[in-house]
């Protein structure tokens, strides 16, 4: 098993989209990137930890590539704007790459590139990629949100 790392946005509709590939086998919503040890929701909220909104995702790269999770994450969200996904404003809804390792940190570095370089947005993309820190699991109640509640929508 290997583990990535994304922030894109709301995390309840990060890890639905990530759950549903074959090949991922948990996902896990959380806090990262931030200053706070422990951080709630409540404190990520107030925009005074600096963590982001991620998913940590355990998968299979016999069943899927870190590359097929890379092209996923380029597609669910807007990589363009800053701290912001839709409505969702504020720095824990940045767009982060994770990396665990340098060979992810050069896959996530190419990936970009090349996204970049497709013309599909017409703004920079902002994307940071960074090397993974401390992952704090996020309240019970986020986990698996959209399963729980049988809606989607942050």
């Amino acid at each position: 098993m290997e583990k990535a790392t994304f922030a894109a946005g709301c995390f309840w509709g990060i890890e639905a989209e990530f759950s549903s590939i074959n090949g991922v086998k948990e996902t896990t919503v959380g806090y990262i990137g931030g200053n706070t040890v422990n951080p709630t929701y409540e404190e990520v909220c107030s925009h005074s930890t600096g963590h982001a909104e991620a998913v940590e995702i355990l998968f299979d790269p016999n069943i899927v590539s870190y590359d097929d999770l890379l092209d996923v994450f380029w597609q669910i969200h807007d990589p363009t704007t800053l701290n912001m996904q839709g409505l969702d404003v504020g720095s824990q809804y940045r767009s982060v790459i994770f990396y665990h390792s340098e060979e992810q940190r050069e896959k996530a570095t190419e990936s970009k590139k090349k996204t970049e370089n497709m013309g599909i947005y017409k703004n920079p993309i902002v994307t940071e990629i960074i090397p993974a820190e401390t992952f704090y699991r996020a309240e019970e109640y986020h986990q698996k949100y959209y399963e729980k509640k049988g809606t989607r929508g942050c």
